[in-house]
């Protein structure tokens, strides 16, 4: 029998995998073919898939980007000695690959996603052991000497927080996972949930031992059915191998957890406002203090963290907290799952240390524009975050690197643009988005994002454009200082970065439209 392995990852099947995995299916018998198809997660490499993958006595050998046409001759291939157009080699030699650091995303591409055999088999639970053994404030030691930060976005560090809920005293305690991924060009939490469930599961009971929780909530948004669906099958795996419930492992120690669908309000990927639609509310930011580790959910201790917060917890707890602080630099430790779409040929997530320049990034990874066109600008850390020209590709993706360059890491997504990308229209877009997705709870986002859009058009339109700058300076200000969240306060951000790396794109608007 011949092990066939193909992703049923959303990009994957968006792509035709299901067509694909079909032919090969129907095509096999008469190719006198025994076959089994496994179907994975993506590794990552989207502009590959669907990449089908071949186990041999050298490894998995992959054929990528396959279409409906060339099941037969993959097929011939297969049964011949492998050459074809699309073969690319041992999957794992590849360069794309093979220069990456998968902590992490390990698994991702390889397993089957709700075999709880097949995780075990590739290192799974080693880390859920080891928290077993030692405890609850040793787990939370190893995880402050990991250095892990928060991937979501803000970076705060994952032990301190930990800390804070374990310190609590509570007759009820939560883990609740934020896996509403609403930045523009994310996926690396869709693709671990689609592609290694289990490890958010392992991360999350970690986590429930650390701080006294028993009871879980993995909150994802609609838009995402297959990884709502996954996750849900990986959860009733998990139960039915003692991974979760009264007793995990047999160790008498009490913690389940349940998937939980939101609405698709981006607003919903704030922590507070998270925790308002568990409770069956209308998503609204709510006021700090009180800190969800001191009263989040139902007003209980809860720890809030993203799904690559808690994915990261298992590598730390079976390798140890000094092991992944090895990796990365300065105080951005670990490893960074960095999403690159956009106007690139190689789109697809990276798992790289922290510290890897943006220029290597998009011209060794990303291999240049998908167009052809000269690069201008890539965007960094989703809607809320900075443009960056050229000159500023040599910038290093770790937290105060991005900082000191007036941009943010946020969940690691970085979108490309060619020569043709207005950033006058760049950073209208962002008010735009800002007034669409407020919560409306706070006058600084509510208004200030409409009162942007409505000076922006007028510096477009060349209309006293020194006094609007002038305006533009300080309704930014009041959004940054003013508003309650991060929603309306790092607004300014697009606005600001696309005003100071390509202020011609406004002076050339505002000259072009008085002229006519």
């Amino acid at each position: 029998m011949i092990t066939l392995y193909l992703s049923r990852d959303a990009a994957s099947l968006a792509l035709g995998a299901d067509r694909v995995a079909a032919a090969l299916l129907r095509d096999a018998a008469t190719h006198g073919l025994d076959i089994q198809l496994i179907r994975t997660g993506t590794r990552g490499a989207v502009w590959l898939e669907p990449l089908l993958e071949v186990a041999t006595p050298r490894g998995r050998v992959g054929y990528g980007q396959l279409r409906l046409a060339d099941v037969p001759s993959i097929l011939d291939a297969i049964t011949g000695d492998g050459a074809h157009a699309l073969n690319i080699g041992p999957v794992e030699a590849h360069p794309w690959f093979a220069n990456q650091t998968r902590l992490t995303f390990a698994r991702c591409g390889v397993i089957d996603p709700v075999s709880v055999a097949d995780y075990e088999a590739h290192g799974g639970l080693a880390g859920l052991r080891r928290a077993l053994e030692l405890g609850s404030a040793a787990i939370v030691e190893e995880v402050k000497t990991s250095g892990l930060r928060g991937r979501g976005g803000a970076g705060f560090p994952t032990g301190i927080k930990w800390n804070t809920v374990r310190g609590a005293a509570a007759d009820q305690k939560y883990i609740v996972c934020n896996a509403d991924e609403g930045d523009s060009g994310t996926f690396a939490d869709r693709m671990l949930m689609e592609g290694d469930p289990l490890c958010l599961i392992e991360g999350m009971a970690i986590a429930g031992i650390a701080v006294g929780a028993t009871k879980g909530y993995v909150y994802i948004r609609s838009e995402y059915p297959h990884a709502v669906a996954t996750m849900r099958a990986a959860i009733v795996a998990a139960r039915r191998a003692g991974l979760l419930g009264h007793d995990i492992l047999g160790s008498g120690i009490a913690y389940d957890m349940d998937v939980r669908v939101g609405a698709g309000a981006y607003i919903c990927g704030e922590e507070t406002s998270l925790l308002d639609s568990l409770e069956g509310k209308r998503g609204m930011v709510r006021a700090k203090p009180p800190l969800p580790a001191l009263a989040g959910l139902f007003g209980k201790p809860t720890v809030v963290n993203n799904v690559l917060s808690l994915a990261s917890v298992p590598w730390i707890l079976a390798h140890g907290g000094k092991a992944y602080a090895d990796y990365g630099q300065g105080r951005s430790l670990g490893t960074l799952p960095v999403q690159l779409a956009g106007n690139v040929k190689r789109g697809g997530l990276i798992e790289v240390p922290f510290g890897l320049s943006l220029r290597r990034l998009i011209e060794d990874w990303g291999h240049g524009t998908a167009t052809g066109r000269k690069f201008r600008a890539v965007q960094v850390g989703g809607p809320l975050g900075g443009y960056f020209p050229d000159r500023l590709l040599d910038t290093a993706l770790d937290y105060e690197a991005m900082a000191a360059a007036g941009g943010l890491l946020g969940h690691g997504g970085v979108v490309v643009f060619d020569d043709n990308v207005d950033l006058l229209a760049q950073a209208r877009f962002a008010f735009e988005f800002c007034a669409t997705e407020s919560c409306g709870k706070c006058t600084p986002c509510r208004v200030g994002a409409v009162r942007g859009m409505e000076v922006i058009d007028k510096i477009a339109a060349g209309r006293d454009t020194d006094r609007n700058f002038s305006l533009l300076d300080d309704l930014c200000e009041t959004m940054t200082d003013g508003s309650l969240c991060a929603m309306g306060g790092l607004t300014p951000v697009p606005v600001q970065t696309a005003l100071r790396n390509f202020p011609e794109d406004f002076d050339r608007a505002g000259r072009k439209l008085a002229a006519d």
